[in-house]
C-alpha cells in the first residue's frame, strides 16, 4: 500500500472486514436538526469497542495477519482510548497479544475496558503524543508490531468503509460531516467521499484544531491539545495523509467552541436517547452553532463516532478526564 491509501484500498479494507464490524445504522436526525436540510445520523458507535477504530483495526490487523507479518510479541499501540479499544479488541479476535499505552488523563471508563478486553495498558504522560513516543519504545524493544491510531494507511482505509456503508443507506448524499483528531476516520472519509463526489466537512473544537492549521499552513503543524473533546480528538499534529486528502477532496474545515460541544452531546442525551462521547457531538456542533450551514433539501450525514463515556457525565460541562 502507497503512503496515500486510495479508493481502492478502502474496497480491499471492505472485503477484510465484512461480517467482523457491524454495518453502520443511518438514522433521520428528526426536523429540528437543521432547518431545510435532510439530517442524518449514521451511529458508527455501535462498533463492537464503541467507536469507528474497530474498522481500521479490524483492517490492520487483518492485512498483517495475510502477510504473515505480526510478531509474536503482539501489537501495540498508543490511544487516548478508542484507538487503543479498537486494537485491543480485534487482536483479541485474531489471538493476538495487544499492549496499550494510554496517557494518565485519559478516562478511566475506557481504561477499564482496555483491560477487560484483556490488553496490557500502560500508562506515560499527559498526552497522546507522549503515550505514542512510550510505544515506539517498546515496540523498539519488544519487537511488537507498531500500529497508530490514525496515521497508517490501513487503519485510514477501514475507516473510509464506513461512508461506503453510509451510502448504501443514503443514495444521493450530498455532505458528511465528520470530527477529526489526528485525521484516520477524516482520511478514509475524503478517499470515498472524493470518489463518490460527497463534499467532506472537517469539523475539530477550536483548541484542538490539528488538521485545520495544518490547511492554514500547507502542512502538518503542532497545536496546543486542551478541549473537552481532547480525549479523543487530542492530537498535536494531523498526518501527511489527512493534509492529502483535505485538498484533494476540496473539504470544508470548520471550527466550534467546547461549549457547543458539550451542548451537542447534551441534546444528543436528551432529545434522542443516544449517550455518546464529546468526539462524537462535535460533528453535530457544526450543524447547531452555523459553522457549516446546509442548503434547503441538503441531503447531510452526521458521523456519531464513539460512545465510550461515562452516562453519569451527560449533564456535566466536562467528561472525567481530557
Amino acid at each position: 500500500m502507497t503512503t496515500h491509501p486510495g479508493h481502492d484500498d478502502v474496497k480491499a479494507a471492505a472485503e477484510r472486514i465484512a461480517g467482523v464490524t457491524r454495518t453502520v445504522p443511518v438514522v433521520p436526525a428528526g426536523p429540528a436538526a437543521a432547518g431545510g436540510a435532510e439530517v442524518h445520523f449514521a451511529l458508527d458507535f455501535l462498533q463492537h469497542s464503541g467507536s469507528f477504530k474497530d474498522r481500521g483495526a479490524a483492517n490492520f490487523v487483518a492485512a498483517h495477519k495475510e502477510a504473515g507479518t505480526l510478531p509474536e510479541a503482539g501489537v501495540v499501540i498508543a490511544s487516548g482510548g478508542n484507538a487503543g479499544l479498537a486494537c485491543a479488541w480485534a487482536a483479541a479476535a485474531q489471538g493476538v497479544r495487544a499492549t496499550v499505552f494510554v496517557p494518565t488523563t485519559a478516562p478511566k471508563v475506557k481504561v477499564d475496558r482496555l483491560r477487560a478486553l484483556g490488553a496490557d495498558v500502560r500508562e506515560a504522560g499527559r498526552e497522546y503524543a507522549e503515550a505514542l513516543a512510550a510505544s515506539r519504545l517498546f515496540a523498539a524493544e519488544s519487537g511488537a508490531l507498531a500500529s497508530h491510531a490514525y496515521d497508517d494507511p490501513y487503519v485510514a482505509a477501514g475507516a473510509g468503509t464506513l461512508l461506503e456503508e453510509i451510502l448504501t443507506a443514503l443514495p444521493g448524499l450530498d455532505t458528511v460531516i465528520v470530527a477529526v483528531g489526528g485525521g484516520g476516520l477524516f482520511t478514509g472519509t475524503a478517499i470515498a467521499a472524493h470518489h463518490h463526489g460527497v463534499r467532506v466537512v472537517a469539523v475539530e473544537p477550536e483548541t484542538c484544531r490539528a488538521l485545520n492549521a495544518a490547511v492554514e499552513a500547507g502542512r502538518p503543524v503542532d497545536v496546543p491539545v486542551d478541549s473537552v473533546a481532547a480525549d479523543s480528538l487530542g492530537a498535536r499534529r494531523a498526518s501527511e495523509m489527512a493534509l492529502h486528502w483535505a485538498r484533494r477532496a476540496g473539504a470544508v474545515s470548520v471550527l466550534v467552541p467546547d461549549a457547543s460541544i458539550t451542548e451537542a452531546r447534551r441534546s444528543l442525551w436528551t432529545d434522542h436517547h443516544l449517550a455518546v462521547e464529546h468526539a462524537a457531538a462535535t460533528a453535530l456542533a457544526a450543524l447547531r452553532t452555523g459553522a457549516y450551514r446546509p442548503g434547503p433539501g441538503e441531503r447531510v450525514a452526521v458521523v456519531l463516532c464513539g460512545a465510550n463515556t461515562d452516562p453519569a457525565t451527560l449533564g456535566q460541562s466536562r467528561s472525567d478526564g481530557l
